[in-house]
């Protein structure tokens, strides 16, 4: 794979506003200006700016954030760790103190998730205007710089577009001529619709002009124009679908909502730019069937930068020998493997997402704690009561006494007595005697469960997605250089399953969904009578948690207002209506397990689980109408009389 060197002097010279004028784009401080014919006469110095123009392409996580790294989001330097992007929605608690309030909270404000970064685009601009204008570069070098930035500025507007709805469209590189009149910089928003046709357009006409190779992952090939063409067709013939249920999303001129009559055509653009990469015109990009263990295997599609991983079609990379590195790894390991003792265990998967992983049978079910007479059922390994489950789910989720470094997670939360008390202790350190005996023994886990202790789970389940394996990956003066996979190949089958579901071709969308659920051993094909909206509902969720999906997901469908309606959950709504679309996912419950003692009886020393609301979980997720579209600030409303207010604003 083909790396972008990231050069500090080039970032600097990047980062103007968007009012300042054009030959601020290659100031060189303190030399004053690089000329412009310099700077783009050599096709390594253009590169390098490029590099700096891929490095601040924003993501597809819930906040406006990289998952996995960290980056200041105030002029303090205020760190917001990239972890948290994952921590909402209940698919997850956010195990340390300090982020407490992610489950303390009902209801999010109406300007989350947003972004407006003009300066930005204009710099995009700047970069096409003058990539276009140099003389110096040959003819592939400059078509294929400029083809790079066009799909950077497509993937932000489509990042923009999905947050905002319409936004001002901006193509061009806006100069202020200091004449005081700053009107011709004023643009209004563009409809909702014209948003998306931009992002398809630009996408069908530099697909050819990028390179046909399935080993470049860092840059812009044929394939991540597709698949951003896929996916962003996707959105709009769903918003045109479903937004038809949600009338109050709407304005009258188009900047949010999308007619209904536009869905079929947007489904077709969809099927017919995934179907280009499944068909191979874009390179043999694959599943990745590389280990024996499926489980391993799907949690390598995330570690192997190899060339045998072609299922990766456009990345993040980092590097450890170059300094860029995230920090996942030292926030999420668990506490007993972690490298330090210092970091470990922020991220908790919750039993929500746990239990929709479904059975080998294709029927989902609640894990088994109990038996018909509500008595516990004792599990002699704890990893017993995941068993016949989507390898997906371990593949995902590293559950109790599951494998990391070799090692073994050490997850319990006490002693269930044969009274039906429990004893424990506020730390696995803390050690206490059992009934009957006068030796202290350890009473909980060292990777936990007790209740508010921050660094340790406290749901049950530590994330094994992007957990790096390497030595060293833990540490804070190392960091992991594991990718962050902005498309792959297993989404754009969803996303062609989807669309073909929609246009009405169900056999098609079969084939495509079995494709992926066969990967991860469920071998029971999915007829066609089996494909329902639900289906793919469920299977988006299970394949591609933590990778960003689930609010946008739930947003373009229109049923987050449904998915997270404010009322808290019971245990009941936990373990009823698996596999439903709309099903309430409000509050992250764990699964603790406990070790039974009961000298004498034949299930002493087994295990039993217990369903358990962390108790600082004392707020409820509330979506309402107006976090469909994220409030534009004030500031840009003051600034440009032009722009619309959301509606609902």
């Amino acid at each position: 794979m083909k790396k972008i060197s990231f050069i500090t002097i080039f970032a600097i010279l990047l980062g103007t506003g968007s009012c300042k004028k054009d030959s601020a784009f290659l100031d060189v401080p303190p030399k004053q200006v690089l000329p412009t014919e310099l700077a783009f006469s050599d096709p390594a110095l253009v590169l390098s700016i490029l590099g700096d123009l891929y490095n601040r392409q924003r993501d597809f996580s819930s906040l406006d954030g990289h998952p996995l790294r960290e980056y200041p989001l105030s002029p303090s330097g205020d760190i917001v760790p990239g972890w948290i992007t994952f921590a909402d929605f209940s698919e997850s608690f956010p195990s340390e103190n300090g982020s407490s309030y992610i489950v303390q909270r009902t209801g999010w404000g109406y300007d989350e998730w947003r972004i407006w970064d003009y300066g930005y685009i204009r710099d995009l601009n700047l970069f096409i205007q003058r990539a276009t204008a140099a003389t110096k570069l040959s003819d592939g070098d400059k078509t294929r710089f400029i083809a790079e930035a066009r799909f950077m500025r497509a993937n932000y507007y489509f990042e923009m577009v999905k947050r905002m709805g319409g936004v001002p469209l901006i193509t061009d590189p806006q100069a202020y001529d200091y004449s005081g009149n700053v009107t011709p910089l004023q643009k209004p928003r563009a409809k909702e619709s014209e948003l998306y046709d931009f992002v398809i357009s630009e996408a069908e006409a530099i697909k050819d002009q990028l390179p046909n190779d399935v080993n470049e992952k860092s840059r812009a090939t044929k394939g991540a124009a597709l698949a951003m063409e896929a996916r962003a067709a996707l959105y709009a013939g769903s918003i045109a679908k479903y937004g038809a249920s949600t009338p109050q999303v709407s304005l009258p001129g188009g900047e949010v909502g999308i007619s209904s009559s536009l869905a079929n055509g947007y489904y077709t653009k969809a099927l017919a730019a995934a179907q280009a990469i499944i068909n191979g015109s874009a390179g043999s990009y694959q599943l990745y069937k590389v280990l024996p263990d499926l489980a391993d295997n799907f949690a390598a599609v995330f570690l192997d930068k190899s060339s045998v991983n072609q299922e990766a079609i456009f990345v993040e990379d980092f590097k450890v020998n170059s300094g860029k590195v995230h920090p996942f790894t030292t926030n999420n390991q668990p506490f007993s493997i972690s490298d330090e003792g210092l970091d470990a265990g922020r991220l908790n998967p919750s039993l929500n997402l746990v239990e929709a992983f479904e059975k080998l049978d294709n029927t989902y079910a609640p894990l088994a704690t109990k038996d018909a007479s509500g008595n516990p059922i004792y599990y002699t390994d704890q990893l017993d009561i995941f068993a016949g489950r989507d390898a997906r789910l371990a593949g995902t989720v590293l559950l109790p006494n599951g494998s990391f470094k070799g090692k073994r997670t050490d997850v319990w939360a006490g002693y269930q007595l044969a009274d039906g008390s429990i004893l424990t202790s506020g730390d696995a350190g803390q050690l206490k005697p059992l009934p009957g005996t006068s030796t202290p023994v350890q009473v909980t886990g060292k990777d936990g469960v007790i209740n508010g202790q921050e660094f340790r789970t406290q749901t049950g389940f530590y994330i094994r997605k992007y957990l790096d394996p390497a030595v060293g990956s833990g540490r804070r003066g190392r960091g992991s250089d594991v990718a962050f996979i902005r498309y792959r190949y297993a989404e754009v089958l969803l996303n062609a399953a989807e669309a073909a579901f929609e246009l009405g071709q169900v056999p098609v969308a079969a084939g495509y969904l079995n494709q992926v659920r066969s990967r991860a051993g469920l071998t029971t094909a999915l007829t066609p009578v089996d494909i329902t909206f639900d289906r793919i509902v469920h299977e988006r969720r299970v394949e591609l948690a933590f990778e960003g999906h689930t609010l946008y997901d739930m947003k373009r469908w229109r049923i987050a207002t449904a998915v997270w309606d404010g009322a808290p959950m019971t245990v009941n709504d936990l373990v009823s209506n698996i596999g439903k679309a709309t099903k309430r996912n409000t509050q992250p419950y764990g699964l603790w397990p406990y070790k039974y003692y009961n000298p004498g009886n034949p299930n002493n020393g087994k295990w039993l689980f217990k369903e358990i609301l962390p108790s600082p979980v004392t707020g409820s997720n509330r979506f309402q109408l107006g976090n469909y579209y994220s409030q534009i600030g004030d500031d840009v409303l003051s600034a440009n009389p032009k722009i619309v207010k959301q509606p609902n604003q």
